[in-house]
């Protein structure tokens, strides 16, 4: 009996494995088909793993239009509401949002987008929200979505 659960505990855990290695975004964000990645400008890269003073960045930026609609990367559960920044400067307000999502086996994040609702499935392509100001705070920055995995682990493989 113990060998029959260890061999479904293993096939439904290389299933899983099976699952999120296939995984592929869809378009995050209007105007930005492919996923275009935010590379270098006068604020830093957008990279995972680029330098932020003495951390780390730990998500990969899309780019994205200020006001641009944002959609669903695949068919997801939306989670909850995020908090981008736990103790925001006063202008960083107008950026301080964000959507928790499941879906194709992962969890994530999508920092600076305003959702249009906080909880429930959504289909791939679907409207999830709206891109924040990004331009109002950091000016000259290249304005992107975050995408952040819930475990911090290196989103690029998904992209």
């Amino acid at each position: 009996m113990h060998t029959a659960i260890f061999v479904f505990v293993c096939v439904s855990l290389c299933s899983v494995l099976w699952v999120c290695d296939g995984v592929k975004f869809g378009q995050l964000c209007k105007g930005n088909p492919n996923n275009r990645r935010r590379t270098s400008d006068r604020w830093g890269e957008g990279h995972y793993g680029a330098g932020r003073g003495n951390r780390r960045h730990q998500g990969l930026d899309i780019e994205c239009r200020d006001g641009s609609t944002v959609y669903a990367p695949f068919d997801v559960t939306l989670v909850r509401k995020v908090i981008v920044y736990k103790d925001p400067e006063k202008k960083k307000t107008a950026i301080n949002e964000g959507i928790q999502m499941r879906g194709e086996g992962l969890c994530f994040n999508l920092f600076y987008v305003r959702p249009d609702k906080t909880s429930g499935f959504v289909r791939k392509g679907a409207r999830i929200g709206t891109m924040l100001p990004m331009q109002r705070v950091y000016p000259g920055i290249t304005s992107h979505v975050h995408v952040q995995m819930c475990d911090r682990s290196n989103p690029t493989r998904y992209f």
